[in-house]
């Protein structure tokens, strides 16, 4: 389909990825398109900003190999070069105790090919190893689809099938508190069950872990808006949606500007606020999605502390660690992120205060930290970062589709089938632009 040059403009509201991916998709059928962004830059919470002389990304993003819409986007930006994919799932797991442990997968078909990594797993017991495999089991026979498991926890799921706080904590928790941002006590079932089944109890490479190579912002911002731009779109960064009408049209700093279709792809508070409520009824609901917090400490150090590109951390306040020396373009040193997930104890807190907490944590699990000297400290944090994935929380994902022609809904928070994540999000634009593409072929063949 390649509509009328002098057609009406298909308006993306919000440059996330959600956006940024509609944008893309339709552009690459021929559909003008204007993108409208409130920020200054695109690529919402996966971000880069400066500071002193380093490019420093608001907070790490990771993607597994089994994201294939979000690898798409990637290629599609001409991103693939710039990102790292692991050839195997590998993941050295530290203890504030001492101890550690590795959970790398086996050259097997799936499922198989997990246990030999839970099996030597060192930082459980033997005994709940056993369990681990079981749980695994149990947990792979599960749809996620199921609405049944929208009304339970998966921590309650756990102990029903016999995993005990040390699994919890070293094995469930430390993976699902990364994928979801909701603890395993609070998290819906489904969600758990689709990240688990996809990445670690599907295909043997499922969940070989990719890492961005450069910054956020190289990707999500520079190299999409080229991307969306050479395809014959515009992207409008600063530009305000207060208001979306009838026609469809939307209200950019005061101005109607009349538009093909409209895809709504800003968070879920923001479309509560955007979208007409006639259009969609059940909009006053989407609120009650909430949100999780994520913080992410940032410690640069005076040498190196940590050999390893990145690792998981367990009974500690730190949780994931990343080496960022390079892709910051730090030349001295050592420049390490520390993510934290599911971060409503910490997102309040001052800095001084986290550091207090953070310095002594990370001493803890890196020893070469313990004689190193740090040169600079501080925090960047989503107060927003996801959607809380509890129990209901799925009821109240909303299709793409509004009751007006024309008017579409985009973001991991709708119902992707997918939990809150960057595949999630992408998926959700590349369906809304189907969308889209449909409707304009209905308005062509309409008398």
């Amino acid at each position: 389909m390649r509509p009328p040059s002098d057609s009406e403009p298909v308006a993306v509201i919000g440059g996330g990825l959600a956006g940024i991916s509609a944008a893309i998709a339709l552009t690459e059928a021929g559909c003008r398109v204007t993108l409208y962004e409130a920020r200054p830059r695109l690529g919402g919470a996966a971000c880069s900003f400066q500071r002193d002389g380093m490019t420093v990304d608001n907070g790490q993003h990771v993607f597994l190999r089994c994201c294939t819409a979000y690898r798409g986007l990637l290629e599609r930006i001409g991103g693939t070069g710039l990102v790292d994919l692991q050839s195997r799932f590998d993941v050295r797991v530290l203890s504030a105790a001492g101890r550690s442990g590795r959970l790398r997968r086996a050259a097997l078909p799936g499922p198989l090919h997990f246990v030999p990594a839970l099996a030597g797993y060192r930082l459980l017991r033997p005994g709940d190893r056993v369990r681990a495999l079981r749980g695994s089991i149990a947990l792979s026979r599960l749809d996620p689809a199921d609405p049944v498991l929208d009304e339970v926890t998966f921590g309650s799921w756990l102990a029903e099938h016999g995993q005990r706080a040390p699994a919890r904590q070293a094995l469930w928790d430390l993976l699902a508190v990364a994928a979801l941002n909701t603890g395993v006590e609070e998290a819906a079932l489904g969600p758990a069950v689709k990240v688990f089944k996809t990445a670690l109890l599907g295909r043997p490479d499922a969940a070989d872990l990719g890492i961005p190579l450069v910054p956020l912002g190289e990707l999500h911002d520079t190299a999409a808006r080229a991307a969306i731009v050479r395809r014959g779109g515009d992207v409008r960064v600063g530009a305000k949606v207060s208001a979306i009408e009838p026609g469809p049209a939307v209200v950019v700093d005061g101005a109607r500007i009349r538009a093909s279709a409209v895809i709504v792809a800003t968070r879920h508070e923001q479309a509560a606020k955007l979208v007409p409520l006639d259009a969609a009824p059940g909009r006053d609901t989407w609120n009650a999605l909430d949100a999780s917090p994520i913080i992410n400490v940032h410690a640069v150090y005076d040498r190196p502390v940590m050999p390893a590109p990145f690792v998981a951390v367990t009974d500690s306040p730190v949780q994931w660690v990343f080496d960022k020396t390079r892709v910051a373009g730090l030349r001295r040193g050592q420049y390490l992120a520390v993510s934290v997930s599911v971060a409503d104890t910490w997102i309040d807190r001052p800095t001084a205060d986290l550091r207090e907490v953070f310095v002594p944590a990370l001493r803890a699990v890196l020893p070469a930290a313990r004689g190193a000297r740090l040169t600079d400290f501080f925090v960047t944090r989503e107060r927003r970062a996801t959607f809380r994935q509890a129990p209901g929380s799925g009821a109240l994902r909303p299709r793409s589709t509004t009751h007006w022609p024309g008017l579409y809904l985009a973001g991991a928070w709708t119902d992707t089938g997918w939990p809150d994540t960057m595949e999630g999000a992408v998926r959700s634009g590349l369906h809304a632009a189907g969308l889209v593409r449909r409707h304009l072929r209905r308005q062509e063949t309409t008398p």
